[in-house]
């Protein structure tokens, strides 16, 4: 199992709308599959709700359904420094 800080950087990614499953997958070793279920371990039910509602069927939350243009993982203005 991962540690604390890896769960959380998990959720930060899986809440993120630019940031694909496969890129989760890829960087911690978890499918789509275990990080619903790491969600909804960790959050809230109405926030796991809230967030299932969020990212089903969201184009950007899976590689092979973004168009062919996005190749960033996140939004320009996502991380700038403050």
């Amino acid at each position: 199992m991962h540690n604390a800080a890896d769960q959380s950087r998990i959720i930060e990614m899986a809440w993120e709308d630019r940031t694909p499953f496969e890129a989760i997958e890829t960087q911690f070793g978890l499918s789509e599959p275990e990080v619903i279920r790491l969600m909804q371990r960790s959050l809230k039910p109405s926030s796991f709700r809230l967030w299932r509602r969020r990212v089903s069927g969201r184009a950007t939350k899976h590689q092979q359904r973004r168009p062919a243009g996005v190749i960033r993982g996140y939004a320009p203005g996502q991380y700038k420094q403050r």
